[in-house]
């Protein structure tokens, strides 16, 4: 009970800003809508506001624009029949399907679809058998003041969008790493399905990572306050394209490792949980200038001391080159230029020099939260 209830007001803590910002949305929205209005009741503003900041971050622009196209159509199909047929069932059930299937010929999304078919119900129910334009002009009052706090007042800092998503998946190779030394260590074939199923479910983390890169762009082009950013952004985008092939590199280490038989596995799992504990380290800070040296300072020393052992089999042989791809494509993901990673593990000798990494910004509001 109490492990629930923490749980519970940990996931209060993290959505405690986007509903505060939802609820002054709302309100804003009615105050306006209200004053400018020709209505008491101009319900449709604040709903508009609410629903169209009910998205992910980087996403409430685009959601708000989709909810907006829905919204528009639902009430101008409800408006055209009721000023054709006045109220009714057949009206309702008449702009219900002519709503939906304007929003799906323009190519709408799922929320584009739902919005437009919610307006016209309202629309019809609420229409009392007279045309009404004024809710028109109320769900575009809610959308604009959505537009004006997820644009303007309350952006999402672009690079601090792709760290999460960095940390989160990060994190997870590591922890697939660990066990798969532990099931090197152990000789344990349950640990070790474990571990390839931790590695194969790095799918959806590289999937967020994915929509977080897209999420960016989005806001740098779209958002005055982080449109003189793009160049970090585009840097840091590039950083986490790297995610990808980290993550393929991982399974296949993984998957090698579990491979080799016999003594050859507990030889093998120092330099696999070395690696998980590089990865760790990195995930609890991607964006930190020295944790990136640190990280890509310790896979050249496991790529080097790998590359220097002589392999007792095939599979040895597959699994240490399997390892230096993993060590390899962290220091590329800690910003080593490729090349110079791989000659740095060639030569066996020198140093590399991590960039500084694109930084974040609280500039003009704390947004990043």
């Amino acid at each position: 009970m109490v492990g629930s209830c923490s749980r519970a007001l940990r996931r209060l803590g993290a959505h405690a800003w986007p509903l505060l910002q939802g609820t002054a949305a709302a309100t804003a929205a009615w105050v306006i809508a209200s004053r400018l209005g020709d209505h008491p009741d101009p319900f449709f503003a604040p709903i508009a506001a609410v629903v169209a900041l009910n998205a992910s971050r980087g996403e409430r622009g685009s959601n708000a624009v989709r909810l907006l196209v829905g919204v528009v159509v639902g009430i101008v199909a409800g408006e055209l029949a009721v000023g054709a047929l006045g109220g009714g069932y057949g009206t309702l059930a008449l702009a219900t399907f002519a709503a939906m299937a304007v929003a799906v010929a323009l190519g709408g999304a799922r929320i584009t679809i739902g919005q437009a078919a919610a307006s016209a119900i309202l629309t019809v129910a609420v229409a009392d058998g007279q045309a009404g334009p004024q809710r028109l002009v109320d769900a575009l009052i809610g959308a604009g003041t959505a537009l004006v706090f997820s644009q303007l007042l309350f952006p999402p800092e672009p690079v601090a969008l792709l760290r999460r998503a960095e940390s989160a998946v990060l994190e997870d190779m590591g922890d697939g790493l660990e066990l798969t030394a532990r099931a090197l260590e152990r000789d344990d074939e349950e640990l070790a399905e474990r571990a390839l199923s931790s590695m194969r479910d790095l799918r959806d983390r590289l999937a967020e990572v994915s929509r977080m890169r897209r999420a960016s762009r989005r806001v740098v082009r779209h958002s005055l306050a982080w449109r003189m950013r793009m160049a970090p952004v585009v840097r840091e985008r590039e950083n986490a394209g790297h995610l990808d092939l980290l993550g393929g590199s991982c399974l296949m280490l993984t998957r090698t490792m579990l491979a080799v038989n016999g003594p050859d596995r507990r030889r093998l799992a120092p330099s696999v949980r070395e690696l998980a504990g590089a990865v760790a380290d990195l995930a609890k800070k991607p964006g930190d200038h020295q944790t990136r040296q640190r990280a890509a300072d310790r896979a050249l020393a496991i790529a080097r001391r790998v590359t220097g052992s002589a392999p007792q089999s095939q599979a040895t042989l597959a699994a240490s080159v399997a390892t230096q791809m993993v060590a390899t494509d962290v220091m590329v993901f800690c910003g080593v230029d490729p090349e110079e990673a791989a000659h740095a593990v060639r030569e066996g000798s020198g140093e590399l020099h991590v960039p500084d990494p694109p930084p974040t910004s609280r500039m003009p509001f704390r947004s990043g939260r």
